[in-house]
């Protein structure tokens, strides 16, 4: 039986979008069916350092990119290929969430190893709807926001759980409905239908991270409403709204940490 932290370093070090996809498709299949085991005793996680990654796209300072509006073609290609960035991004949010942090229950690496698993699903939606607007993956450049997240809180799963979910895959909840409508109004209906996809399932993705992040807390004996405004604290620049608040509130914000969230 192959360790499932095995899995997930391979599905992390894949180098090629295609590689990495289908070795997360294999590896969520292999845990769904009970191959892939969680010992006790495994060594401990390499230090955290870059995924694989193809040479393109070209990673970049966020304002270095240039903004896209909806409304020509080459602005909507661009913009596609900057959410399955993001998708693609996830996928290893997702793996290293499962291959750093040991010891902890089963249920814990099943909602992990399940996010991989849409993740990798939606970056092939979008890629797909990227190619037929005759890009694909790499044409643009993207920045590695998300990724720089993850090695900031290596060495603390609380802080993971709540500064990757909760903050910067929750901004999706908050933009993505606008997105929807303006695709919509343009007859995009191809790309807004594959948002919705998305949005109704990283809502879920969301209260896993809110639902592990108070499990940390419980654990280590913290009060999870102040540790989480200490935490916002040090990121308030990644945090702006408008809110989707009834999308946070399904994914485990309670009535104190919208309000946090909205202060100024």
């Amino acid at each position: 039986m192959t360790a499932l932290f095995d899995a997930a370093r391979d599905c992390l070090n894949a180098a090629t979008p295609e590689d990495k996809v289908a070795r997360t498709f294999v590896a969520a299949e292999a845990f769904a069916r009970g191959e892939l085991s969680i010992p006790d005793d495994a060594p401990p996680p390499e230090p955290i350092g870059m995924p694989g990654r193809p040479p393109t796209p070209r990673l970049v300072h966020p304002r270095e990119l240039p903004k896209r509006g909806f409304g020509t073609y080459a602005g909507r290609a661009g913009f596609i290929h900057a959410i399955a960035h993001i998708e693609f991004n996830a996928i290893d949010l997702a793996w290293d969430a499962v291959y750093r942090f040991r010891g902890l229950p089963r249920e814990y690496y099943a909602d992990w190893v399940g996010v991989a698993n849409d993740e990798a699903r939606h970056f092939v939606m979008l890629r797909e709807r990227l190619r037929e607007f005759g890009h694909d993956y790499g044409d643009f450049d993207a920045h590695n926001g998300l990724w720089e997240m993850a090695e900031k809180t290596a060495l603390d799963g609380l802080a993971r759980m709540a500064l990757v979910p909760r903050v910067l895959e929750a901004r999706g909840l908050d933009v993505t409905p606008g997105m929807i409508v303006k695709l919509r109004a343009l007859g995009d209906d191809a790309t807004a239908d594959i948002l919705e996809v998305i949005l109704r399932e990283e809502v879920a993705h969301v209260a896993a991270g809110s639902n592990w992040f108070r499990w940390y807390c419980e654990r280590d004996g913290i009060e999870p409403k102040a540790r989480f405004r200490e935490l916002l604290g040090e990121v308030r620049a990644s945090v702006h709204g408008p809110f989707n608040l009834e999308a946070r509130s399904a994914a485990g914000f309670d009535a104190d940490e919208l309000a946090a969230l909205q202060q100024p």
